[in-house]
């Protein structure tokens, strides 16, 4: 984690569209995930390249319609 963060935070003001960032603390990140816990806010980059993130995107027929219900049975037998 860096060092910097931890000892220099920003004030800042929420508005009526959110609470602004600093855009430099968010540089070569192009996709983010939000979290909010309790009164903690979670920021946390999210890899372009995770191939889960392209799971169901290119679906198949196979003839099976129970497949949601029964995917244990059609995997493992």
């Amino acid at each position: 984690m860096d060092k910097q963060f931890l000892s220099s935070p920003v004030e800042s003001y929420i508005n009526e569209q959110g609470l602004l960032i600093p855009k430099d603390w968010l540089i070569g990140i192009e996709k983010k995930e939000i979290r909010k816990k309790d009164n903690v806010i979670t920021i946390i980059p999210v890899e372009k390249d995770d191939p889960i993130s392209e799971l169901g995107t290119k679906p198949v027929s196979c003839g099976i319609t129970d497949g949601s219900q029964e995917h244990d049975k059609y995997i493992y037998g």
